[in-house]
């Protein structure tokens, strides 16, 4: 039976529709499934931590690769018929609840340990609605990850895979860098999925660095110093520090990027990591 059909029929045995509330649209194409598999590099020695699996596509591949599959899905129609259509394999764990509120780092190391795995990866096909506060709680939350391999929207997976400096640079770009090497591995068209979204997908692999790229006094304020910058992208890096309050006057952020040899009429999509680190490091000893 092909994806399409095996789709189909899921749906019509549990008699399920695709959710627009949670961004629900079923991947139907085998090859991405194989490829977003084949990224990420699945082995038997991994614990897979898949976000949002809806109605098992992509788990079905990676039961039989991982050591270990844990699915985190909030909708509990979906839990459902995951817990009934694997519930053969001993591999297998599905939990009912909002990845955002579940506590990661408790599953993974339990995981971990009880399954005498060697590493933990993401792979999954996110909810689009909210792609970005996913992937950033993976990373700030320090988690014992090796890689991140998820679909995402194209326009995201760009700025997600864009170098600091790129035309396609945004705030979440210099985030990214911060933490791990970004590339997109696959795109995909939106034919590749039923219903079809109105946008394409790419599939993005982020390898976790063992340390940040660049050292900085306090990361909050690194994080504030990016969004600040990004809030008013037409505008020169210093009048957005300035709007954003970042130091108590204009004069005091003139001074501040002459100090650190920084052009002020350049604006954020054209600086480095290093320099937001020196802009984040001068303003928390201010």
């Amino acid at each position: 039976m092909d994806l399409i059909r095996e789709t189909k029929f899921i749906m019509n045995k549990y008699n399920i529709t695709a959710s627009k509330s949670l961004g629900q649209n079923f991947l139907v194409d085998s090859e991405v499934v194989y490829g977003i598999v084949d990224s990420a590099e699945v082995s038997k020695d991994d614990l897979i931590i898949e976000i949002g699996p809806g109605l098992g596509t992509l788990t079905s591949v990676l039961l039989e690769k991982a050591g270990k599959v844990v699915c985190i899905e909030l909708d509990k129609r979906m839990v459902n018929i995951i817990s009934d259509r694997f519930s053969l394999y001993s591999n297998f764990e599905v939990i009912n609840e909002d990845v955002l509120k579940v506590s990661l780092n408790s599953i993974i190391e339990k995981n971990l340990k009880e399954n005498n795995l060697k590493q933990a990866k993401v792979v999954a096909n996110l909810p689009y609605y909210i792609t970005t506060p996913i992937i950033m709680k993976l990373l700030e939350d320090r988690l014992n990850l090796s890689s991140i391999t998820v679909m995402v929207q194209k326009e995201v997976a760009e700025r997600l895979a864009e170098k600091p400096g790129g035309k396609e640079s945004g705030a979440i770009t210099y985030s990214i860098n911060y933490f791990a090497d970004s590339e997109i591995v696959i795109n995909v068209p939106n034919t590749s999925f039923i219903p079809a979204p109105e946008v394409n997908s790419a599939v993005i692999k982020l390898t976790l660095l063992k340390k940040p790229r660049v050292t900085v006094i306090d990361e909050p304020t690194l994080f504030k110093v990016i969004k600040i910058a990004f809030m008013q992208k037409r505008k020169t890096l210093a009048n957005s520090l300035y709007n954003g309050k970042i130091l108590e006057d204009k004069e005091k952020v003139e001074e501040m990027l002459e100090k650190l040899n920084i052009d002020l009429k350049i604006r954020a999509e054209k600086l480095t990591l290093e320099q937001f680190a020196q802009i984040a490091d001068y303003v928390k000893n201010t």
